[in-house]
């Protein structure tokens, strides 16, 4: 059976009109603002490659510091690159890794962070993670370096130097919104794009060695399916949960979970839903990078209700969805159209975007 925890980790990234929806975090600064305090200082010659009305530029090996030696930290192999943006990826978080007895993830924007200014180019994020176990008013100095790697030359680029960046409760969160843009990235002839695989990394200082890799196996082509599942009579589903009939999406077995009373804190007051991935299925050591949306069908406007997030199916963490996923007073409310002659009818999108393991 599948690892269901009594208040399973949830994630809601949208939701029409779905109480308690997790808002995106603040918007980042762009460190390569002048005006902004702590502000890295390129060098003149850097000044042409980050500069938005910047012509095309030479390849970042010219520009930037190179070295034989691999980031300390992390490093993040990705294959298939170019799916990512066929996937409608807009940003891809690592799984979190330790530095300086810390935890930290790191993020990849292949199209740019939009939000930041950083279109035509590569955006890259730093983020502390698990910090409630931090003490109140924690705060903690970090310098930070993140890499390309140059197959072509064998060796990894990054910007020279580094200011100290503050991470805290209102800030755990730092980036750099262009990197690299993707024309210089994308030339094979540059080396940071061969094959069309790529390797990033990062480096935090002033931190113990720790170094853990991944490597995000891109599908070619997503593999997208439907499911849809029908719940009648649902004033007769009294027990704890219920689970769907398995479908299958890239070879491993889904299914829908309901709660019809709420679980977690959505217990009592709201029916609360997850995609859960059967464990029979998922080889050892295997994570996968799931999409998907959780769609609550509108028997009578057609104006569905759903959840949609990305995540990580790994064990033991092989349910996600939210507890709260809708109040049991909407639900039942006759003129939503969700609960029609004692029926709901919920639907499953699931999109297998890629594998993740450890790099070599």
């Amino acid at each position: 059976m599948s690892f269901m925890p009594k208040n399973p980790p949830s994630r809601v990234l949208s939701k029409r009109d779905a109480p308690h929806t997790l808002q995106s975090s603040t918007e980042l600064p762009d460190i390569y603002r002048r005006d902004a305090p702590h502000t890295l200082q390129p060098s003149a010659e850097l000044a042409d490659l980050f500069r938005r009305d910047a012509p095309p530029t030479p390849p970042l090996s010219a520009e930037l510091l190179g070295r034989d030696v691999p980031p300390s930290h992390f490093l993040l192999k990705i294959e298939s690159f170019s799916s990512l943006s066929r996937a409608s990826i807009e940003k891809f978080s690592s799984e979190k890794f330790e530095a300086g007895d810390y935890k930290w993830k790191l993020s990849i924007y292949p199209n740019g962070d939009k939000k930041r200014n950083g279109q035509n180019h590569i955006s890259m994020n730093l983020a502390l993670v698990d910090t409630t176990s931090l003490p109140a008013g924690w705060d903690i100095q970090v310098i930070f370096n993140f890499f390309v790697f140059d197959k072509v030359r064998d060796k990894y680029f990054s910007l020279p130097g580094g200011e100290v960046r503050r991470f805290h409760a209102m800030k755990t969160e730092w980036g750099i919104a262009r990197f690299i843009d993707l024309e210089t990235f994308s030339d094979p002839s540059n080396g940071y794009l061969v094959d069309n695989a790529c390797v990033f990394g990062a480096e935090i200082f002033i931190l113990k060695r720790t170094r853990k890799g991944e490597c995000l196996s891109v599908l070619e082509e997503a593999v997208t399916r439907y499911h849809t599942w029908k719940i009648k009579p649902f004033s007769s589903f009294t027990a704890e949960y219920y689970d769907s009939d398995a479908f299958v999406v890239g070879d491993h077995r889904w299914r829908i979970r309901l709660y019809p009373r709420g679980n977690g804190e959505g217990r009592g007051n709201s029916i609360s839903v997850f995609l859960s991935l059967d464990e029979s299925s998922l080889p050892p050591d295997t994570k996968l990078f799931v999409k998907f949306t959780l769609r609550m069908m509108d028997q009578i406007n057609e104006e569905h209700f759903e959840i949609k997030d990305d995540n990580h199916f790994s064990r033991p963490l092989l349910v996600w969805g939210t507890p709260k996923y809708m109040s049991l007073a909407k639900l039942n409310d006759t003129k939503q159209g969700f609960l029609v002659d004692n029926t709901c009818i919920i639907e499953a999108q699931v999109t297998l975007v890629g594998t993740v393991g450890t790099a070599s």
